[in-house]
């Protein structure tokens, strides 16, 4: 069953449009966002990332530019933020995907319990600040428990998942690991999934971890003052 409320305006999101409103003109959101990036734990906090892609001033953008953004704007997400102004340099691309993610995040029949806990273990493998920090209290009102959501910031299976988890968790973390998913996996999420909800799991992960990787090689950054939520894979 379709969860409705993913499409109504949140707290969350709300906040989303007041730190980077693209209708109240394109300010960079300035803040450190490691991303990814391998440095030494005496750097991190002293190392500032430069935006390398930042928002695009709307009289700066040109007329594709500026449909896309209207496009995306009069959408779901309501603000042109995170991962789609990097993305904005390449219009038409931003204008297919994102219709694409909408029906990813707001419209399949996982719920956003299932959907939420898919983002998380995503951002998590790309390391990625910006999607974890915008998701991590939305799997929490969708109901993922606190303790899951920190074993995965931390890198640890959790325990104490729901059975849905698990299925999510470990097909995901093997498809991850093995380029691959063996019999029992996939015997198991075609079993409570169905085939249309396998195509959408492994469907939202690849989303995110498309937007992941823009924004690592972006260094999109996260909201001022805030605090880089995930510690970084040693590489």
């Amino acid at each position: 069953m379709i969860d409705e409320s993913r499409g109504k305006d949140t707290p969350e999101t709300k906040s989303l449009v007041e730190r980077r409103d693209f209708l109240g003109g394109a300010a960079t959101l300035a803040g450190t966002s490691l991303l990814g990036l391998s440095l030494p734990a005496g750097a991190q906090a002293a190392e500032t990332l430069q935006d390398r892609m930042p928002p695009i001033a709307p009289d700066k953008m040109t007329d594709a530019q500026k449909k896309a953004a209207e496009e995306l704007v009069a959408g779901p997400r309501g603000s042109l933020v995170g991962p789609f102004a990097p993305l904005l340099r390449s219009p038409e691309f931003l204008s297919r995907l994102q219709k694409m993610g909408a029906y990813l995040r707001y419209n399949t029949k996982l719920g956003s319990n299932i959907s939420e806990f898919i983002i998380l273990v995503t951002a998590r493998q790309w390391a990625q600040q910006f999607e974890w920090d915008t998701h991590d209290s939305l799997a929490l009102k969708a109901g993922v428990k606190p303790e899951t959501i920190t074993a995965v910031a931390e890198g640890r299976r959790p325990t104490g998942m729901s059975a849905d988890e698990e299925i999510v968790y470990d097909l995901l973390t093997e498809l991850r690991q093995n380029q691959s998913v063996c019999d029992t996996t996939y015997s198991r999420a075609i079993n409570r999934f169905g085939e249309q909800g396998v195509i959408d799991m492994v469907g939202i992960a690849a989303y995110y971890s498309m937007l992941g990787m823009i924004m690592n090689v972006a260094r999109t950054p996260l909201p001022p003052g805030k605090t880089p939520p995930l510690s970084l894979f040693p590489h």
